[in-house]
């Protein structure tokens, strides 16, 4: 079941990811993903920390699709996290 879209939360400047929640049927689902897997998605490298969330507004269904798709493969469990690395981009 795809997840749904929520909101976005930010760069996390420590984890060089983004981050960003979505929804599972009322559920809160924290994802995030790397900036090396968002430069992989935007054909480019070392987009500086300012320019994140522009990155990620320009690629946000391609993301939040991706993030659907990892969650459908992932284990349930509460507190689940959703990290899309450039290996998931690779299918």
């Amino acid at each position: 079941m795809p997840l749904a879209r929520d909101r976005i939360v930010g760069h996390d400047l420590e984890r060089l990811a983004f981050r960003f929640t979505m929804m599972n049927d009322g559920d809160v689902v924290q994802c995030q993903i790397s900036d090396a897997a968002m430069d992989e998605l935007a054909g480019m490298q070392g987009t500086e920390s300012s320019a994140r969330q522009a990155q990620f507004l320009s690629l946000r269904e391609t993301i939040e699709r991706i993030a659907s798709d990892v969650y459908d493969e992932a284990p349930r469990f509460k507190g689940y996290v959703v990290r899309i690395f450039v290996r998931h981009l690779e299918r």
